[in-house]
């Protein structure tokens, strides 16, 4: 027997809102295809930590100041991609001491309603390489001069190089990378790209070019076996230079590694929580294919 108007049949209880009482956010342009959101809500479900949502937010540069000026105490921290990196120190109330030798943040943590910018970038590619088996490297190659070339050379000191050689097309480019290069204790040489083989002595090579811009030196160096590669990009994988590197028998790191790295030390600091860096790779893998 059907139920009758004045008495409606039963239904299904609606499932339970959920509470958010801490955010975080990536930010950037662009910023849509972002895995940060991914891995961060995974680590947030397998540490229990069910008030908290991690989103994705266009924010251009000279937005930044305005953005973070309209956030209010549930805010725990920003994770910061292009172009934002720089203007971010502007932004900041304190500035740590890794963020002010490289002249980059890719992190803002508010605490205290304070923010304090600091760069997770660069010790998260020493937790990269060290995890892949590379933990220390005489001699270290970076290919292109940009943002990431600035943890490049944090990483090359970290190793225990004395000196670098940049390759890139700008002089003035690596003329930007200097300062921080000095301040780490790294004689800082500047290469061209027509001549990419000496980069085959290096013990470590560090690609932060975009794609295609390495195919000379995948064509053109002849790779060690006992050398490192380290390709920031992750998509599509293996780049032609990691698949070049891979083929030598060198050992390979690609961008993913770097990408959790950094995320796992932003998580930690943004909740003060070990972060369930097992459940956070695993969802990287999965979205990564």
């Amino acid at each position: 027997m059907s139920a009758s108007p004045s008495h409606p049949a039963p239904s299904a209880a609606a499932p339970a809102r959920r509470v958010v009482r801490h955010r975080a956010a990536v930010l950037g342009s662009p910023v849509q295809h972002s895995l940060s959101p991914l891995i961060h809500n995974a680590g947030y479900a397998a540490a229990g930590l069910a008030d908290w949502r991690y989103e994705a937010h266009r924010v251009e540069a000279d937005q930044l100041a305005t953005f973070v000026a309209g956030l209010g105490p549930e805010w725990a921290g920003l994770s910061l991609t292009m172009p934002l990196k720089q203007v971010a120190l502007r932004v900041a109330d304190e500035v740590s001491d890794t963020a002010r030798l490289l002249g980059a943040a890719n992190t803002l943590v508010l605490s205290g309603g304070t923010w304090r910018a600091d760069n997770t970038d660069a010790p998260g590619l020493v937790d990269a390489l060290a995890r892949a088996g590379t933990a220390a490297a005489e001699r270290v190659a970076i290919l292109g001069a940009g943002g990431t070339a600035r943890a490049g050379l944090y990483a090359a000191a970290k190793l225990g190089a004395t000196g670098v050689t940049v390759y890139a097309r700008r002089s003035a480019a690596v003329a930007e990378l200097r300062a921080a290069a000095e301040q780490l204790g790294l004689e800082l040489r500047h290469a061209g790209f027509a001549d990419p083989e000496p980069a085959a002595r290096a013990d470590l090579v560090l690609s932060t070019l975009p794609a295609g811009a390495a195919d000379a030196f995948a064509a053109t160096v002849r790779w060690r076996s006992d050398a490192t590669v380290f390709d920031v990009l992750y998509s599509p994988w293996p780049t032609v230079l990691a698949a070049a590197a891979g083929v030598a028998g060198a050992r390979v790191v690609g961008g993913l590694e770097l990408l959790l790295a950094q995320a796992v030390r932003q998580f930690e600091q943004f909740t003060g929580v070990a972060a369930p860096t097992g459940a956070m790779r695993a969802a990287l893998s999965s979205a990564a294919g």
